[in-house]
C-alpha cells in the first residue's frame, strides 16, 4: 500500500464545529481506503474545537492540524491546497459524514478516467425531509444531475455538485486557481470557473456520504450564501456564456415576474441587455418593463433570430420549456440555457 501513500488529501477546513467534527472525522477513519492524510484547517475556533482534533491527531498521525487567525472558508480551503502533498484532494465539511467507500471509489474512478477533473457522488440528506423541504429538494435534484453533460447544462440553475463530496485533481488548482474570497459562495464559483476552462465533473451514481444541514449551518447564516450572491455569482460566468453563444440573435428571458426582471439586471450589470421577456401569463403578455416588451411562447421567433434563458425556478414548469424549446430545434447550451 506504500506506493498509494500520500496519493489524496483530505481538506477538512473547520471553525466551531465542536458539535459535529468527532462524527465527520470518525466517518473519515471508517474509511476503507486508508492511506490519505487528512488536513484540518481550523479557522480560529473559539469552542473545543481544537482539542478535538489534537485527541484525533495523538492517535493517528495523518492528521495535520493547521491553526489559522479566523478569516473564513475561502481563505481556509486554500490553506489547505496549498499544503496538501496529495495527487488528488478531497473535500469534505465538519458537520458531514462520509461512507465507507468514498474515497477509495473516487480515488479508483479519477484513476481509471484521466480526462476527468472533479468526481462527485449522490448524497443522502441527513435531516427531516419534511421540515427541510427545500434543502431535500435540492439535493433531490443534484442527485439526478449524474452525467458530465447533465451537470455542466445545469450548471447556471445552482451548484450541480455537493460540494463536500468532491474529489479532484490537485494540478486544477495550480492550473485555474483555488477559492476567490469575496461576497459570493466560493465553492459555486470555482466550479464555474473550472467547468469555464473545460474541465470534466462526473459523479459516481452511489450514495457516497451525509450531507447535513443543522441550523447552524454557514450557508444558512451567511450573507455569501444569500440566494441574491448566488443570483449575482451566476450572472458573471452566464453573461460570458451569452457574449459566446448568441451571436447577433435577440436575447429572450422566460418569466416576466419580478424575481427575473431581477437577475436580468444582474446581466445587465455585465452588459447583456435583455431584448424580451416570454411569459404564459395573459396579465403580463403585450405589457413593457422598463421598456422591456413580454411576448407569448406563440410569438417566439425560431432559434436563428432568439437565444432564450429561462429562470423559471419551478421544477415541472423547467422541464416543460425544455421541451417546449426542444421541439422547435432550440438545442440547450447552444441556443437556450437554463438558468436560477
Amino acid at each position: 500500500m506504500e506506493s498509494q501513500r500520500k496519493n489524496i488529501s483530505i481538506v477538512l477546513p473547520v471553525y466551531n464545529a465542536e458539535k459535529h467534527l468527532q462524527k465527520c472525522i470518525e466517518s473519515i477513519f471508517a474509511q476503507t481506503f486508508t492511506d490519505f492524510e487528512l488536513l484540518i484547517l481550523d479557522d480560529g475556533s473559539i469552542d473545543s474545537t481544537p482539542e478535538i482534533i489534537k485527541s484525533f491527531s495523538k492517535k493517528d498521525p495523518r492528521i495535520r492540524m493547521i491553526p489559522l487567525a479566523h478569516a473564513g472558508v475561502a481563505n481556509a480551503m486554500n490553506a489547505g491546497m496549498r499544503r496538501a502533498k496529495g495527487k488528488y484532494i478531497s473535500r469534505m465539511d465538519a458537520d458531514d459524514e462520509m461512507f465507507p467507500g468514498r474515497i477509495e471509489k473516487q480515488f479508483h474512478f479519477l484513476e481509471e478516467h484521466p480526462d476527468t477533473g472533479v468526481v462527485s457522488c449522490l448524497v443522502e440528506h441527513g435531516g427531516d425531509p419534511e421540515l427541510q423541504e427545500g434543502y431535500a429538494a435540492h439535493i433531490s435534484w443534484i442527485n439526478s444531475l449524474q452525467t458530465h453533460e447533465t451537470i455542466f447544462l445545469n450548471r447556471f440553475i445552482d451548484s450541480p455538485v455537493c460540494n463536500p463530496s468532491v474529489m479532484f485533481r490537485k494540478e486544477l488548482v495550480e492550473k485555474y486557481g483555488g477559492c476567490r474570497e469575496g461576497n459570493f459562495p466560493e465553492d459555486y464559483e470555482l466550479w464555474l470557473r473550472w467547468m469555464k476552462q473545460g474541465v470534466r465533473f462526473e459523479k459516481i451514481t452511489e450514495v457516497l456520504m451525509k450531507w447535513n444541514d443543522p441550523p447552524e449551518r454557514l450557508t444558512r447564516n451567511d450573507e455569501r450564501y444569500s440566494p441574491e450572491a448566488f443570483a449575482k455569482v451566476k450572472a458573471e460566468y452566464l453573461a460570458e456564456f451569452i457574449t459566446e453563444n448568441i451571436g447577433d440573435r435577440k436575447l429572450l428571458l422566460c418569466g416576466a415576474g419580478r424575481i427575473t426582471r431581477k437577475k436580468s439586471g444582474f446581466l445587465s450589470e455585465k452588459n447583456i441587455f435583455t431584448n424580451g421577456y416570454i411569459d404564459i401569463d395573459p396579465e403580463k403578455i403585450g405589457k413593457n418593463y422598463n421598456g422591456i416588451p413580454v411576448i407569448g411562447l406563440n410569438e417566439l421567433e425560431g432559434k436563428e433570430k432568439c437565444f432564450v434563458v429561462s429562470y423559471v425556478g419551478n421544477r415541472g414548469a423547467r422541464e416543460e420549456i425544455r421541451k417546449i424549446l426542444s421541439g422547435r430545434k432550440f438545442k440547450e447550451g447552444k441556443d437556450f440555457v437554463m438558468a436560477g
